[in-house]
């Protein structure tokens, strides 16, 4: 005689279900399931249709109670949490899309412009070149965006707020550069929030159509603003006094010069990445803004240079720092500059003399001069059909800025002919 099947419409039913723990479903009336997964555990249901579609919707545990599974919902339970969505369902509300629309609430509620910001850097943190990257996207929100709207939910951010941030003590107008990124940071952050369903319509951080009616063009704002590099024919008596120096810190500030590198390429430059036979310098693509590798010619000056600097046994870095195994640090750069009294400056900024110089006194034509700088050169197609970096006219390039950066400073008139590396 076959066995007699067990119904899930009654408390005896369900716990028989349970125990026996064969997976599947089981209909208790009205819409109402128990799903069994094993034995002693089971979940409910509510299995409904609407707009011609069959759905389920979760109502809760059932099963044994245990310590893996505390509180089940019984028999009675179930059927009491079944009694809102189908009231719902009788007014033509769908229930699971009304449990949705609440959630929704509750995280916008619940969300802040920090707490987005934390979730977005550490969505991306991985995908970002070094960790340098992730902090300063903290550093900047946390000092500038933070007081003004790090409190507020995404949803209730206007344009008024943004303006706020951005305008506040002159922001905009006497850092433009690092207002811009902090701009275009809170924009990416909303952009993520609306992604969420935490925000609807325009973002009010957006720059084009937008922000751009009512604020100058960054470019703009700079070119009335001081600059922070040195005019070119001051360079050589600048070289002077660093070359009367002996100490690291003077050093690696010669070299950045000499090389036209930025600060980070040089402060963290290892010898092995230095071949001096080939008179070569070649930084890896992981050390690189561009992500691609790049070789740097080594003129007369950078060699005597090198070969002047001592090596500190177990630290690979050319500038070896104070504390062990570590480079030198930006700062030391910086506290150079204010030691000769030239807390105007930024090393960075040797990079426009250098482009200045090139573009004003020299013949070389502007694609080398971009490569020597690393700068991305054209659009994608015409980067396609240059294969390589004009390594040889850099080097005839970066040869006649060596002559000229330590040519005397009543002597500085630049060379015309292209000197030998």
């Amino acid at each position: 005689m076959p066995s007699k099947k067990i119904k899930a419409n009654t408390a005896r039913g369900i716990s028989a279900l349970l125990k026996e723990g064969k997976p599947g479903q089981h209909a208790a009336g009205n819409g109402l399931y128990l799903k069994v997964s094993a034995p002693g555990i089971g979940s409910w249901f509510f299995r409904y249709k609407i707009d011609g579609k069959t759905r389920r919707m979760g109502l809760g545990r059932a099963g044994i109670a245990s310590i893996s599974n505390k509180d089940p919902l019984t028999l009675a339970d179930a059927g009491i949490a079944a009694l809102e969505p189908r009231s719902q369902l009788s007014k033509g509300i769908d229930p699971l899309e009304h449990r949705k629309e609440l959630q929704r609430k509750k995280e916008t509620a619940n969300a802040t412009f920090d707490n987005l910001a934390a979730d977005y850097i550490a969505a991306h943190r991985v995908g970002w070149k070094n960790a340098k990257h992730a902090q300063q996207w903290e550093n900047t929100l946390k000092t500038y965006a933070s007081p003004v709207i790090g409190k507020l939910s995404p949803s209730s951010i206007s344009t008024a707020h943004v303006l706020e941030v951005l305008n506040k003590q002159d922001f905009w107008a006497t850092k433009p550069e690092t207002a811009s990124r902090v701009r275009n940071r809170i924009e990416l952050v909303l952009d993520a929030a609306k992604a969420k369903g935490l925000r609807d319509g325009e973002n009010p951080a957006r720059w084009r159509g937008h922000l751009d009616k009512l604020l100058p063009r960054r470019e703009k704002v700079q070119a009335v603003k001081h600059h922070t590099a040195l005019p070119y024919p001051e360079l050589p008596a600048f070289m002077t006094l660093l070359a009367v120096a002996e100490d690291t810190t003077a050093k690696a500030m010669q070299m950045t010069i000499l090389t036209a590198c930025r600060t980070s390429e040089v402060l963290n430059a290892t010898w092995d990445e230095i071949d001096i036979s080939s008179k070569t310098w070649t930084i890896p693509a992981s050390r690189m803004k561009a992500r691609k590798e790049h070789r740097v010619p080594l003129t007369k000056a950078v060699i005597t240079l090198l070969e002047s600097l001592l090596r500190v046994e177990g630290n690979p870095y050319i500038f070896a720092g104070a504390r062990q195994g570590r480079p030198l640090s930006n700062m030391a750069m910086l506290m150079g500059l204010r030691r000769m009294k030239r807390g105007d400056l930024t090393m960075h900024g040797f990079r426009s003399t250098f482009r200045d110089w090139a573009g004003e006194c020299t013949p070389h034509p502007r694609d080398v001069c971009e490569q020597a700088l690393a700068h991305s050169l054209g659009n994608a197609v015409e980067a396609a059909y240059r294969r390589g970096d004009l390594f040889e006219k850099r080097r005839a390039l970066m040869a006649d800025w060596a002559i000229y950066c330590t040519s005397k400073p009543a002597n500085n008139v630049v060379p015309i002919q292209h000197a030998k590396a």
